[in-house]
């Protein structure tokens, strides 16, 4: 039987009609992992004993005629940087390599108890720092659609993952659209939730302001399902906040979307601006109100990321010293004092990419620069976060492309960076203002996927989630 084209909600029928086993499921996309994965490197760890022993417990409460979740027996990718309890957690880097997590992710220990078999931990940028998945220390993560192009990073692995049907969800982070742009490379569905909706406890901070845990997959409807089971206030993570959903729409005739104007000016393909139009057209014609819309502080956004980002990265990172955690090189004979314990692990084990931001960061928060960069970055955000506000008041949604290109080769950007960063153009706003955002397949170019992008006011991840699944039964 063919599952990639299931839903996930499908799949639990089959399994509670016995019409499939958990173990037949599970096998089908071990095979195709054992197939795929060589090729695409979407995985970096499989824990195929485990989940088999995982499917033959829910085949025997499905025999038994107990209930079952709708995640339960659903295989389950993670992305390397989220922990999983007794099991490597390496976030892409060579200097975490032999790391053991020592406990469960939140959002982990949510799906284990509704059943989900955690089936792998999948490819990153290091440290989830990158936007094409080539700066992982354990290789390049390749698109499915076509092995020459990058999949979009960090979270390239999940994504890879899902749209080669070695899985029908994952879990990727999204620190400045590392969710929603290799899900519009990939040509699936890439949701970020607004921050502090999820648990970021167990997540191996990147960024921490920014940061967020969110689901990759085929249909709207599974990832509203796993959205479900992993938000919510978290004890263990201060950020986390409860909330009331503000109420869905079933009519797009009751939806009035917003049109950046400022995310189709100079930089973006015109190909994919017009793929973008017909999808607004797609949208008009169903009923909804199209109006335009400004966020003028939109041209700093990527800046004050970047300032902001590097930042919070030379923070985080610090700890990865060869002393307080990770690999090191304390015992080597080049060794002479403390100093070269510092600098030759650092030099070793952290890749060049990584290196740079950490370089960028401790720049902008030295003396004489800290309020020059980051504090005058800081003040921008609230202004950029007030242009969402004040957009809200206008319309309910806003749309926009999710990257300004669709995907590029593989080693087209590794020597400009200033070109690689740019990828993240027109998601890294949604960041900064910690709103809710999704990607959404809307076409190709010469057969590879370019992405459209809901935005949503804060904490309305009910209502955007409702629109995405209007938007999918438009163009399916």
């Amino acid at each position: 039987m063919d599952l990639s084209s299931l839903s996930v909600g499908e799949i639990h029928k089959l399994l509670i009609q016995k019409e499939i086993s958990a173990q037949e499921l599970l096998g089908e996309y071990l095979e195709i992992i054992k197939k795929e994965n060589p090729k695409i490197n979407a995985f970096l760890e499989i824990f195929e004993e485990e989940g088999i022993k995982q499917a033959q417990e829910v085949d025997k409460k499905i025999e038994k005629g107990d209930k079952i979740s709708i995640l339960e027996g659903i295989p389950v990718a993670i992305k390397d940087n989220i922990l999983l309890a007794n099991k490597r957690c390496t976030a892409g880097s060579k200097i975490l390599e032999n790391y053991i997590a020592p406990y469960d992710a939140t959002v982990v220990k949510k799906l284990k108890e509704k059943g989900a078999i955690i089936i792998g931990k999948t490819n990153l940028d290091e440290f989830a720092i990158g936007s094409s998945g080539e700066f992982s220390a354990y290789g390049v993560t390749r698109n499915p659609k076509n092995l020459e192009y990058v999949p979009g990073g960090s979270s390239s692995g999940s994504a890879a993952a899902v749209a080669a049907d070695m899985v029908p969800i994952a879990l990727g982070s999204d620190t400045g659209g590392s969710i929603r742009q290799p899900a519009s490379f990939c040509g699936i569905i890439g949701f970020k939730p607004t921050y502090g909706s999820v648990s970021r406890f167990g997540l191996v901070a990147m960024s921490s302001s920014l940061d967020q845990i969110g689901p990759l997959g085929k249909n709207v409807e599974d990832i509203k399902i796993v959205y479900e089971v992993i938000r919510g206030k978290d004890e263990m993570d201060s950020t986390t906040v409860s909330f009331s959903q503000k109420p869905v729409k079933e009519r797009l005739e009751e939806i009035k979307i917003g049109i950046p104007k400022e995310y189709f000016t100079k930089g973006i393909d015109q190909r994919v601006k017009e793929i973008i139009k017909d999808r607004i057209k797609d949208f008009e014609l169903s009923g909804a109100s199209i109006e335009e819309v400004s966020l003028p502080h939109t041209d700093y956004a990527l800046a004050t990321y970047y300032i902001i980002m590097t930042a919070e990265v030379s923070s985080n990172l610090a700890r990865y010293d060869g002393i307080k955690y990770g690999k090191s090189l304390a015992e080597s004979d080049k060794i002479t004092n403390l100093l070269d314990v510092y600098f030759e692990t650092r030099k070793e084990f952290l890749g060049e990419e990584v290196k740079r931001r950490i370089m960028l960061g401790t720049y902008c928060l030295s003396v004489g620069y800290y309020e020059a960069y980051y504090l005058q970055a800081q003040k921008v955000r609230t202004l950029i976060k007030k242009d969402f506000e004040k957009a809200f008041k206008k319309v309910d949604i806003l749309l926009t492309p999710t990257s300004p290109t669709p995907p590029f080769k593989l080693g087209e950007r590794l020597e400009n960076p200033l070109t690689m960063y740019m990828a993240d153009v027109l998601t890294v706003s949604a960041n900064l203002a910690g709103l809710p955002a999704i990607s959404l397949p809307a076409g190709e170019i010469d057969k590879l996927p370019v992405g459209l992008q809901l935005i949503g006011p804060a904490f309305s991840e009910n209502f955007l989630l409702s629109v995405a699944q209007l938007a999918q039964k438009i163009w399916t």
